[in-house]
Formats: C-alpha cells, sequence, structure tokens
C-alpha cells in the first residue's frame, strides 16, 4: 500500500499514472493525480509524484536522474564550503553539464 495523503491508500500495483499538479491547480497540499486502476477519476494526493515512485519502490535515480544528479552537487557545495573548500570551476562546470542535459531541443516532438 501507498500512502497518497489525505487519509488515501492505493495498491502500488494498481497504480498506473501520475501527473504533477501545476499553476492554480497545486495548493492546499494537492500535490498530484494518481490514476488508480478500477477508480475512473484520478485521485488527487498530498505527496509529489517522486515520493510516491519511491514508496513504489522505484529507485531515486531511475526516477530523475537529473535531479538526483543536482542534488548531489548541491549536497557537495554545501559540505565543502562549511569545510572551507568551495572549488568554483568544478561546481560551474558540474552544474554547466547538468544545465546542458536537462535542456531540450526546440524542435523536439511534444507527447502531450
Amino acid at each position: 500500500m501507498v500512502f497518497l495523503g489525505f487519509g488515501k491508500y492505493a495498491r502500488a500495483d494498481k497504480i498506473y499514472a501520475l501527473e504533477p499538479l501545476r499553476g492554480d491547480e497545486r495548493g492546499g497540499g494537492r500535490r498530484t493525480r494518481v490514476w488508480v486502476e478500477g477508480i475512473a477519476e484520478p485521485v488527487v494526493a498530498s505527496r509529489t509524484e517522486r515520493t510516491i515512485l519511491l514508496d513504489m519502490g522505484v529507485k531515486a535515480d531511475r526516477v530523475a536522474p537529473l535531479l538526483s544528479e543536482a542534488l548531489q552537487l548541491a549536497q557537495r557545495i554545501v559540505e565543502d564550503a562549511e569545510t572551507g573548500r568551495f572549488d568554483v570551476g568544478e561546481y560551474s562546470r558540474r552544474a554547466r553539464r547538468l544545465l546542458e542535459a536537462s535542456a531540450s531541443p526546440e524542435d523536439a516532438p511534444k507527447l502531450f
């Protein structure tokens, strides 16, 4: 069972789609639409899609590799800054690689 928030649970093997809420839809604890097999309308969850996926057993590095790398970089920067070993050149190179990897060509076909 996966906790969706708001006192709602769903079987992990019955969840087949997640959609993060954006803009005015998001707020008041509303974070993600969850489609569950056997339920006609999506369930609104108060947890992020990443947290739900992690609870379903999906490894963090498979959910969002770029996000995982960015968080690792942020953690390293904080740790190195606290110890006085701050290498601006290294962090700049790593950040540039992350930004380049996240950029998508403008002519890429849209799925939705």
